[in-house]
C-alpha cells in the first residue's frame, strides 16, 4: 500500500513517450539510450524542468548492451536535467517500467524525495549479439598472456564456429520454450478460442487509431525522427482479416495464437512523472491521479500454471489489501503480451475453481465491462517496447482518470519468468 493514510500521497502528474515502432524499421540505428533520453525530453520539456534536480530517476531495458550498464543517469545527463539529477537502472522483464515507478512512488510516499520519474526503453533493433564462450575463452586467455609468444598459443584453438553469432534468447531458460509458444498451452488449458483473440485485438487496434484520430495522443506523444504515431496501427484491419492468418507458435492444427493477436517486436521508450502534492502545486502542474496500491507476484510456470497468469494472483492479493472488488474500476489497463493470455486471465477471475483453490477466494472475483478495457488501444496495436510499457500506461491512465476527474483504474502487467506487476491508480 502507497498511501495508509500515514504516508505521503504519490501524485502522478502525466508522462511522455516517443511513438513506438516495429522493430528494424525507424529506429534500427539508434540506441536504447538514444531512445530514452528522446523520451526523457519530453517529460522534460512538457513540465518545464530544464536545469531541474529530481529525486531520483528509475528506468531500464530487457534486452541491453553491457555499455548500457549506467543506461538511466547517462540517459537523465543529455535529457535536460539538472546534471545532479540521479539514476538507477532497473529490470523486471515487461513489468520494469511499472517496477520503476512503484520504486519512484514508494520513496515519495516515505518522504525519501519529493520528486521523480520513472521509464523504460527497449531496441529489439539494437539488440546485443556476442559469440560463444569458446572464442570469449581465448580472447581472455590472449588477453591475461605476458609474453607475445603465449598471447598467439590461444590461437591454435581457432575454429570457424567462432565467428557464428549467438543472439539474445527469446525463449525461457527454464522450460526452452518461447512465451508465445508457453502462451499456446495456456490458451489450451484455458479454452481461450481463437475468435475472441481475434476480436480482443481488432479492439485495440480500432480504439488506438480513433484515439490518434481525435487528437487524444497528441500531449502524450512525441514526434521524433519524423514519426508521429506507433507504426503497427492497423486501420484497415478487419475480423475477417485477422482470421485468415495462420498460427506462428503451435503449426500442428490446433493452435490459435497468430501475428495478428500477439504483440509485434517494437521499439520505444517512454517515461512518467511522479511527486508529492505539495511539488505539484509549488511548480504549478495538474496532478492527474494518485497511485495508491501495487502488488507482484509469480507463479511456479514450469509444471504448475501458465507463464503469464502471474498477474492474476497480484491482482486478487491486491484488491484484498485495497478492499475492492474487481468491478470496482473505471478503467482497466492490462497488458496484452497476446490476446489469448489476455483473455486468459479473464477467464481465470470468472472461474470458481480458480478463485477458490488457487487464489483462497470464496467465491470468483467475476467479469469486467469490457467497454472499460484498454479504451484507447493496446500493446497488439500499439506496439510493446518491453521495459516501456508499463510507463506508457502509468501515463494512459493518469490522463483518462483526469479527464474524468473521479474513479478508479486497474493496471496489470505479465512479464517473462513468470512474474506479473500490478496497480492501482485513483483519481485526484
Amino acid at each position: 500500500m502507497l498511501h495508509d493514510g500515514r504516508s505521503i500521497r504519490v501524485a502522478v502528474v502525466g508522462g511522455s513517450r516517443i511513438p513506438f515502432c516495429r522493430s528494424h524499421t525507424f529506429y534500427r540505428n539508434l540506441s536504447n539510450q538514444d531512445l530514452m533520453t528522446a523520451a526523457l525530453r519530453g517529460v522534460v520539456d512538457k513540465y518545464d524542468l530544464k536545469g531541474q534536480t529530481m529525486g531520483d530517476v528509475a528506468l531500464g531495458a530487457v534486452i541491453k548492451h553491457s555499455r548500457d550498464w549506467n543506461l538511466a543517469r547517462e540517459s537523465v545527463m543529455d535529457s535536460g536535467l539538472s546534471m545532479r539529477t540521479p539514476g538507477v537502472d532497473l529490470q523486471r522483464a515487461c513489468g520494469t517500467s511499472l517496477e520503476a515507478a512503484i520504486m519512484i512512488a514508494n520513496k515519495i510516499a516515505l518522504g525519501q524525495i519529493e520528486c521523480g520519474i520513472a521509464g523504460g526503453t527497449d531496441t529489439v533493433s539494437d539488440a546485443p549479439i556476442v559469440f560463444s564462450d569458446e572464442y570469449r575463452s581465448m580472447l581472455l586467455d590472449m588477453h591475461a598472456a605476458r609474453s607475445f609468444a603465449d598471447r598467439m598459443k590461444p590461437l591454435l584453438r581457432w575454429r570457424p564456429r567462432f565467428f557464428k553469432p549467438e543472439f539474445p534468447g527469446v525463449e525461457e531458460p527454464r522450460t526452452k520454450l518461447s512465451m508465445g509458444e508457453s502462451t499456446e498451452l495456456t490458451a489450451k488449458q484455458w479454452d481461450v478460442q481463437r475468435e475472441h483473440q481475434d476480436q480482443l485485438a481488432l479492439a485495440s487496434h480500432m480504439k488506438a487509431a480513433a484515439a490518434y484520430d481525435e487528437g487524444w495522443f497528441d500531449d502524450l506523444v512525441v514526434p521524433f525522427m519524423d514519426i508521429e504515431e506507433d507504426t503497427n496501427i492497423r486501420r484497415d484491419s478487419t475480423f475477417e482479416k485477422l482470421s485468415a492468418l495462420k498460427p506462428v507458435f503451435d503449426k500442428s492444427g490446433e493452435g490459435t495464437m497468430t501475428a495478428g493477436n500477439s504483440t509485434p517486436l517494437t521499439d520505444g521508450a517512454a517515461a512518467v512523472l511522479l511527486t508529492t502534492e505539495d511539488w505539484a502545486r509549488q511548480k504549478n502542474v495538474p496532478v492527474l491521479a494518485h497511485l495508491t496500491h501495487a502488488k507482484v507476484a509469480a507463479v511456479n510456470f514450469i509444471d504448475d500454471e501458465g507463464l503469464l497468469l502471474a498477474p492474476a494472483y497480484a491482482v486478487s492479493d491486491m484488491l484484498k489489501q485495497a478492499n475492492l472488488r474487481l468491478q470496482d474500476f473505471d478503467f482497466y489497463e492490462i497488458h496484452e503480451a497476446f490476446a489469448a493470455q489476455t483473455v486468459a486471465t479473464l477467464k481465470a477471475w470468472q472461474s470458481e475453481d480458480f478463485c477458490r483453490n488457487k487464489l483462497g477466494r470464496n467465491e470468483p472475483m467475476g467479469p469486467i465491462d469490457l467497454s472499460r478495457l484498454n479504451v484507447k488501444g493496446g500493446s497488439i496495436a500499439v506496439g510493446h517496447p518491453f521495459a516501456a510499457t508499463g510507463a506508457r500506461i502509468i501515463a494512459t491512465m493518469a490522463k483518462l482518470l483526469g479527464e474524468k476527474g473521479s474513479g478508479r483504474g486497474l493496471i496489470s502487467v505479465c512479464t517473462a519468468g513468470g512474474m506479473g506487476v500490478t496497480a492501482i491508480m485513483e483519481a485526484a
